[in-house]
């Protein structure tokens, strides 16, 4: 059976590397920091991890990324070359589109393992206290396929964030309760964090310096801005034209 469209436009030539089902979103990945086989997986969980190993290499042969020895020799990293870099505004323009055409935040797409990786890499660390802070999420409102973990820790540093799915033995200092879809439309700019705490869709608790801080620690979506289409506006075949062009990708 033959692979690609068998054609030599530009355009096909470049959906055989690009268009194949998840490579966008481990694209996607690399170009948002992750360079590690079990962080690229840790984002997209539904790949199995065969898969996501054919992709790769499916990459580095086409030129994309290259695979180098991890720092202190642990393991290999994945990093984009120049070529991988140049998909960084094909991907930004997919992303904007998604943000403003689609109805993102349904059921099936909520994961909340998902969400806190992204999460993770949305965090203003420059305006964190100098001390490391621990804030603890339990998510409700979590589709009832999801059978992973509804806890989460996140470490906040100013020289890194982590997650830990399992109590790290730490003194926690903001516990945040939170419906999932309502931290996901937070997170994309559908919904205001005050709108949501009003509503108890979202609840922080303890430290009272903390509760009032927490929310200027969260960067919104960097698709947070791109303006939704008016009521009927997805017919209209001018609508387009208005539209602004995509932010950066990071």
């Amino acid at each position: 059976m033959k692979s690609g469209y068998g054609q030599f436009c530009p355009l096909a030539m470049a959906c055989q590397v690009f268009a194949a089902r998840w490579t966008p979103i481990i694209l996607r990945e690399l170009h948002a920091g992750s360079h590690r086989f079990n962080d690229i997986h840790r984002a997209i969980p539904l790949i199995s991890r065969t898969l996501l190993g054919k992709r790769l290499r499916e990459l580095k042969a086409a030129g994309v990324i290259t695979e180098v020895q991890g720092t202190n020799g642990n393991g290999h990293e994945y990093h984009l070359t120049e070529a991988g870099e140049e998909f960084s505004g094909v991907l930004a323009g997919l992303a904007t589109w998604g943000q403003r055409w689609t109805d993102r935040a349904r059921p099936e797409n909520l994961n909340p393992g998902v969400f806190m990786w992204i999460l993770r890499r949305r965090i203003a660390i420059d305006r964190l206290p100098a001390r490391r802070v621990v804030a603890k999420f339990s998510f409700s409102g979590v589709p009832a396929s999801y059978r992973g973990n509804r806890k989460f820790w996140l470490i906040l540093e100013r020289s890194a964030v982590d997650i830990c799915v399992h109590d790290p033995g730490f003194e926690v200092d903001l516990y945040v309760d939170a419906d999932l879809a309502a931290m996901v439309n937070v997170h994309l700019g559908d919904l205001a964090l005050a709108e949501a705490l009003r509503a108890k869709q979202v609840r922080l608790s303890v430290i009272p310096g903390l509760v009032r801080q927490f929310p200027s620690w969260l960067l919104l979506s960097a698709y947070a801005g791109v303006p939704r289409p008016r009521s009927g506006e997805a017919t209209s075949p001018r609508s387009a034209e208005r539209s602004p062009g995509p932010p950066t990708l990071r």
